[in-house]
């Protein structure tokens, strides 16, 4: 450590105080480690100006946090989102072990004020040629897409949602937590990337989080993932990649953009086992303009081998396999404590409702489910439908799931109806050749889609994906 440069920063109060007017400001540390910093900044037009700090506890930690001041006071909102915990130690000569946690302390509160600045409507940088925002998760899809980009001559920012924190969601595992914010952006400074987060929290929690439990309320099995990404995160990003002089948003999905000569649709990417297109069906085609899938040929092995051949440290990081509000707990147990769907006995009864059995609760079940359904048969049972004002689940037998027509709701057409040729009905089943009952593009409030193949397992709350031939031209939410 340099005595006298810590000496000079634990004096220096030339921005110690209050924040100015209209500043953004972020805290980090409190009550359990009894050290706190705060920093407050401006933004003018990309340039950070009207810099105060404030701090309590060791004077690490103040030294600390008036480094920060001192570094970014002038300096772009860019160059500013490059400063994590080892720009910060390095300002002061070295901490000692012990004192780290200043310096982790001060780029935190930093990144607090960014990301405030970020989730604002300010301009954060000027227009640069070759400037693209990198989606970053904390993942290898994402990592690698971010080197990727690099390595094609573009310059890279780096940018996290945080979307949600809950006690009892494993934040390590989930794409969005609190926790995946700073492993991000510690994978994005190891790549010498700026690194933003944008906080959606609230947004998040009203119409994804709120839908998903009002949906399992209602008797129906909603995809969440579909209206977070046609509603929320990417349209969010893309905004920020405008503010920040960026022509596109990259993210790491496998799906592939197609040019049908009237504009951009979605696609089927390479690896079929990896192929996100369909969760990304609700992006409006303004939308698919500013974004790009540099993993669009690629398959998840050939991913992971560029990120260890980089020495990347997620080349091996498992993958979550729960929606990230899920990671570390059951969905029974997330209905009961944000929606209050607690066990409520009801009965499994046939098409004619001859009663069969018991259940715990309509909300533990999907139609098509088959097991965990306590009933006795001389044949296979599957869930055929759920009754939430009744409390009633309908099972029967295979042929008895099989469906040839599907009602929609809140249709978009983005090309003629009548070159719809097939449909998804969920995420991991093949498309089904099919036929709709309209012509036209727009939304449509309903519509019916005939089936050409019998489909078992049709439920109500899923995405109804629209396809002409390779290209995703529309979708709706299954009714019936």
């Amino acid at each position: 450590m340099d005595a006298d440069l810590f000496d000079a920063y634990l004096r220096d109060e030339a921005r110690l105080g209050p924040a100015a007017d209209g500043a953004f400001t972020g805290a980090a540390g409190g009550a359990a480690c009894g050290d706190l910093a705060r920093i407050s900044l401006l933004v003018d037009d990309g340039t950070i100006g009207g810099v105060t700090f404030d701090a309590e506890g060791c004077g690490a930690t103040r030294a600390a946090t008036a480094a920060v001041a001192e570094a970014i006071d002038g300096a772009s909102v860019l160059d500013v989102a490059r400063i994590g915990t080892d720009e910060v130690e390095a300002a002061l000569g070295g901490l000692a072990p012990a004192k780290r946690h200043a310096a982790q302390l001060a780029a935190d509160a930093l990144h607090r004020a960014l990301a405030r600045a970020a989730a604002s409507d300010e301009v954060l940088a000027g227009g640069a040629e070759g400037r693209v925002l990198v989606a970053m998760s904390g993942g290898v899809d994402s990592a690698v897409a971010a080197l990727l980009e690099g390595e094609r001559g573009a310059e890279v920012v780096g940018i996290t949602l945080k979307l949600w924190a809950d006690p009892d969601t494993d934040g390590a595992k989930a794409c969005c937590s609190p926790e995946a914010v700073l492993g991000a952006r510690s994978l994005a400074h190891s790549l010498g990337i700026p690194h933003l987060t944008l906080d959606l929290e609230e947004e998040f929690r009203r119409r994804v989080v709120a839908e998903f439990v009002s949906g399992y309320a209602a008797g129906r099995t909603p995809n969440p993932c579909i209206a977070c990404n046609g509603e929320v995160r990417i349209a969010a990003m893309v905004d920020l990649a405008t503010r920040l002089g960026a022509s596109h948003l990259v993210t790491g999905h496998y799906a592939r953009l197609v040019d049908d000569g009237k504009g951009l649709l979605l696609a089927a990417a390479a690896d079929a086992k990896k192929d996100q297109s369909y969760m990304l069906a609700a992006l409006p085609p303004a939308i698919l303009e500013r974004v790009r899938f540099p993993l669009t040929e690629l398959t998840k092995p050939e991913v992971r081998e560029i990120a260890a051949r980089h020495a990347l440290t997620v080349a091996r990081k498992p993958e979550s396999q729960d929606l990230c509000f899920l990671s570390g707990q059951g969905k029974a147990d997330f209905l009961r404590r944000h929606g209050g769907l607690v066990e409520r006995e009801g009965d499994v009864v046939d098409r004619s409702g001859r009663k069969l059995g018991r259940h715990r609760g309509h909300h533990d079940f999907t139609v098509g489910q088959r097991r965990g359904l306590r009933v006795s048969a001389p044949e296979a049972l599957y869930v055929l439908d759920k009754d939430a004002e009744a409390n009633t689940v309908t099972v029967g037998t295979r042929a008895e799931l099989q469906s040839t027509r599907v009602r929609v709701r809140d249709a978009v057409l983005h090309r003629d109806g009548a070159t719809v040729d097939a449909v998804r009905l969920r995420y991991r089943s093949r498309p089904v050749p099919a036929v709709l009952d309209t012509t036209g593009t727009g939304e449509r409030f309903e519509l019916d889609i005939r089936l050409e193949e019998e489909f078992a397992g049709v439920s109500p709350g899923q995405t109804a994906v629209l396809l002409a031939g390779e290209t995703i031209v529309g979708h709706g939410t299954i009714c019936s």
